[in-house]
Parts: structure tokens; C-alpha cells; sequence
């Protein structure tokens, strides 16, 4: 039944009053107005419709005085006790209906706090890796650490690896809730109840709080693609990393760096700057912003065994070809003039053995005989974009543990 505007309805009732005299066991009318929340039944009268709509009027400008008035006084009393003595907003409304249908008042929400929302600490999230000789007991004794500390467990993942006799390990657990954790005591718990038990140093583990972000220097040279596809996931929040500067031999990108706001350094290779000179600006770089990941996007320079040996398995680079075919220069020419099938890319963390590192991620594509080396380049460049940015994604999320010349990588 659709309501009726007030006019219209005391017009149909003055009309049917006449006939309504007529039939006397014609029932009482019974009307909703949802307009003022009131219901009637048995209406008799005008007057009869017009008391209740009169009876809220009269109730809700009390309240509004009264809420007035207890404001006024809350405004010169301390303001320790503001929240306190002040009634809700929504009480008047609330009241006053709950008054017409003869109901007890039930406000929307209350709280003892005046209405703050009382907050608790975020739960602590960590993540600990861990590789170590294999043998019995190793879950039973992290998990059990974590559990006696109140930890959950989100998720954890292990391998064995029987050629190599070694255990591999990645948990994600919550820390209690409503509770901070001091995670450097975290760390020298760990090591003296879990990797003291298991041979100290024999057990090689990290704990790192999830929420914690990489910092990674940027490498590039010319050619693009990488540096552009790396630095859009990073704007879009894909990838959780910080980047704190930009590193080229070349100045081609340093506009490119001055639209995402980062710190671009040109350090040429010439006959003014030698390698070595060049190689120990990265050093103070890496020092002074306290760098964790180095990301070779195709940065076309080979680097020196300090440096490898500076961040070793800390470098990750991204080499055009499907290792370990067709290393060294213009891979795609290579890969054409063999008239392969299927090309690829590789990402692979750095040594000072060329294109030799342990191999984190590879994807491929389908050629045939008609494509061109253009052709082959083009879809490369694509490969490869997506091949970097899943290993600096692992990396990030500490998915990446080192199996001697392999990799183990967790959840990928």
C-alpha cells in the first residue's frame, strides 16, 4: 500500500465520511504514514491523526532543547569529561519514536568511552628462513618456539633436498594480539633456543617483520623496458620494495627517475672515470642508504668480483637469453641464426662467474621460422619484464633461499 501525502488523505477522508455513515459494518480504517513513523489504528477523527504527529513535534523539540542545553554545559566543563557528559546525537530521534510506538528507547551503538572506537596494536607479522643440515625435529622446534611465544602460523612451507642433505624452511606466523614485540630479542631467542640447538652456525636463518620493505638501488643503461616496467609496479604498489636511488652509466633515464621523485646518479665509465672509480661510488652509495637488493636491469656492464663479493646474493640480474644457451652478447642473433623455437629470459643472482649465478626465474615463448631478430627482440623485452619483477617480488617477500649453485623458492 503506498502512502498518501497528508492532504490528499484528509481530502478522501472528508469524502468518504458521508457514505462511510452509511455502512456500519464497515471496518475501521487502519493507515501507515511512513513519513512520520507513526501508525493508526481504528482512526476516528482528524484530530485523532493530527495528536501523535503533534505529540513528536512537541517531544523532539524538547530533546533538541535539552541536547542544547546539556552542549552548552559540557563546552564549560573540563574537557576530560566531554565525551562523558554529552548524550548522543541520534538519542532525540531515537527517543521520541520509541516513545510513540511505546517502546523502550534502543540506541544504535553506545560505548562506555563516550563513543571512541578503542584501538590494539596491529599483530606483529614475521617471516623466518632458514637452511640447515637435515635431520629429525626441525618444524616440531621452530613451530613450537612460535607457539610458545603466542605466535600463529599463517603459513609455512619446507623442502629436503636429498642430493644435498639440506632443509629448507620459510615460515609467515602473527604475533599475539593487542602486544608489541621487541623483535632484536625475538632474534637472540631464536638463535640460542633454535639455532643453538640445531649447530649454531651451521644454521644459516634470517627474521625480518613482513611489513618491512627492500631497499633496492636500480642499475640501467639504455635500453629501458626493465627500469620502466619496474618502476610503474613499484608506483601501483605491486612490488614492496623501497628505492631509494637510480645508478646508470649512461644519463638516458634521469628524467624518467625525476618523474617517480628518486635520486638519479650518473656514474660514466670514460676516460675521465675508471671502473674502479665508478664501482666505489656504488660502494658509498649502497653504504649510505644501506641498500639490501641491487637489481641489474639491464645494466650492460660486467661487474667486479669486490662488488659481487660485496652484496654476494644480494645482485640480481635479468639476462636476455634461457640460460645457460646463448650467453654474452645479442643472445636473440644467436638464438636466431640456431633457428630455435622457443626463446626465453632468465633471472639469476650475480657472481663474479658471468652469467653463472643461481638461477631464480625463466619464462618462455613460442617462435618459428618466420620470425625476424626484431621480431625475437620484441618478445624478449617482454619476457624479461615479467621474469625481473617475479624474482624482485620473491626477493622482497623473502621467498629466495640459495641451495649451493640452485635456488629453493618458496610460494611462488
Amino acid at each position: 500500500m503506498s502512502a498518501l501525502p497528508m492532504s490528499s488523505l484528509r481530502r478522501a477522508l472528508a469524502q468518504a465520511a458521508p457514505r462511510a455513515s452509511l455502512r456500519l459494518n464497515t471496518p475501521p480504517c487502519r493507515m501507515v504514514l511512513p513519513a512520520s513513523r507513526v501508525q493508526v489504528r481504528g482512526l476516528r477523527s482528524l484530530s485523532e491523526l493530527d495528536a501523535p504527529i503533534q505529540s513528536q513535534k512537541q517531544a523532539t523539540a524538547a530533546a533538541r532543547k535539552e541536547a542544547e542545553q546539556t552542549e552548552g554545559d559540557s563546552a564549560s566543563s573540563s574537557s576530560t569529561h566531554a565525551s562523558s557528559t554529552r548524550p548522543p546525537a541520534a538519542s532525540a530521534s531515537t527517543t521520541t519514536t520509541a516513545a510513540l510506538y511505546g517502546k523502550e528507547a534502543v540506541p544504535a551503538s553506545s560505548s562506555s568511552s563516550g563513543g571512541k572506537k578503542s584501538t590494539k596494536p596491529a599483530r606483529q607479522s614475521l617471516i623466518i628462513t632458514l637452511s640447515c643440515p637435515d635431520s629429525q625435529g626441525i618444524v616440531h622446534l621452530v613451530t613450537g618456539w612460535l607457539a610458545s611465544r603466542s605466535y600463529d602460523i599463517r603459513d609455512s612451507a619446507q623442502y629436503g633436498d636429498p642430493q644435498t642433505n639440506t632443509f629448507f624452511m620459510r615460515v609467515h606466523a602473527l604475533g599475539p594480539e593487542g602486544r608489541e614485540v621487541d623483535v632484536a630479542g625475538l632474534r637472540e631467542e631464536f638463535g640460542r633456543d633454535v639455532a643453538g640447538r640445531m649447530g649454531g652456525e651451521r644454521m644459516k636463518w634470517e627474521m625480518e617483520e613482513e611489513d618491512k620493505k627492500v631497499k633496492v638501488m636500480l642499475m640501467v643503461s639504455k635500453i629501458g623496458h626493465c627500469i620502466h616496467d619496474l618502476l610503474y609496479r613499484h608506483s601501483v604498489g605491486v612490488l614492496p620494495i623501497d628505492i631509494p636511488c637510480i645508478v646508470s652509466n649512461h644519463p638516458t633515464f634521469a628524467s624518467l627517475a625525476a618523474q617517480h621523485n628518486i635520486p638519479f646518479h650518473h656514474l660514466p665509465i670514460d676516460a675521465s672515470h675508471t671502473k674502479e672509480w665508478q664501482e666505489e661510488q656504488i660502494l658509498q652509495l649502497i653504504s649510505q642508504h644501506e641498500i639490501d637488493l641491487v637489481v641489474l636491469a639491464r645494466y650492460m656492464q660486467i661487474l667486479s668480483p669486490k662488488l659481487c663479493e660485496v652484496m654476494s646474493s644480494r645482485i640480481i640480474n635479468i639476462h636476455h637469453s634461457f640460460l645457460p644457451s646463448f650467453k654474452g652478447a645479442k643472445p636473440y642473433h644467436q638464438a636466431h641464426s640456431r633457428g630455435v623455437k622457443l626463446i626465453g629470459a632468465t633471472a639469476h643472482l650475480v657472481t663474479s662467474a658471468l652469467d653463472e649465478g643461481p638461477i631464480i626465474e625463466q619464462d618462455v615463448e613460442r617462435v618459428d621460422h618466420s620470425s625476424t631478430p626484431e621480431e625475437l627482440v620484441r618478445k624478449g623485452a617482454e619476457i624479461e619484464q615479467r621474469v625481473l619483477a617475479r624474482a624482485v617480488r620473491w626477493k622482497a617477500e623473502r621467498r629466495i633461499l640459495e641451495n649451493g649453485a640452485k635456488t629453493v623458492v618458496f610460494g611462488s
